[in-house]
């Protein structure tokens, strides 16, 4: 099997759902629809391994704040229990072209952030995929996590390549 040089975590599987072998996922991708259609692979690496094995999606379904999922040829939930605690990944061949001004969760995470007038903030250190935007969580100099909404009213600049993200600070978002 060629070994991908990178390996992208798409989710981690928590616990089992049901009998019939679907796995309950907290998502940590940018885009769960994409990952998880039917069809698609995923590589699971268990807990203290790097041996991934391939599963193919068979279903996807969302319930509550997890996605659910169920593995071809996984039909029981003996299966797939030895899965609990276990990384989803994507190798980066696996990655699509993004649209402008789409970015990747890995892109932006480690990238310093700067108001507009050059002041730096902090460095973004996770993102919270909230449904309506993302939220970056920056962690400031020597003060408390900011969340900043990923909104285009905020955002003004992404580089990747420098690392660098300028914002335009809302009124109170600062304090």
């Amino acid at each position: 099997m060629n070994m991908a040089e990178k390996w992208f975590n798409v989710g981690k599987i928590v616990n089992t759902h049901g009998v019939r072998g679907e796995v309950r996922v907290i998502s940590k991708t940018d885009f769960a629809e994409e990952r998880y259609e039917p069809g698609n692979k995923l590589y699971i690496f268990k807990e203290g391994s790097n041996d991934p094995i391939e599963v193919v999606v068979d279903s996807h379904r969302v319930h509550k704040n997890f996605d659910l999922l169920t593995f071809e040829g996984m039909h029981s939930i003996q299966d797939v229990e030895q899965f609990k605690g276990s990384l989803l990944k994507v190798d980066e061949n696996q990655l699509s072209e993004l649209d402008e001004g789409e970015y990747y969760f890995h892109e932006i995470i480690g990238c310093h952030m700067y108001t507009d007038q050059g002041e730096e903030i902090g460095k973004i250190h996770e993102i919270l995929a909230t449904g309506a935007n993302d939220v970056w969580i920056v962690k400031r100099n020597g003060g408390k996590d900011l969340l900043v909404p990923y909104i285009d009213d905020i955002v003004k600049e992404i580089n990747i390549e420098e690392k660098k993200v300028i914002i335009t600070p809302m009124e109170g978002l600062l304090d």
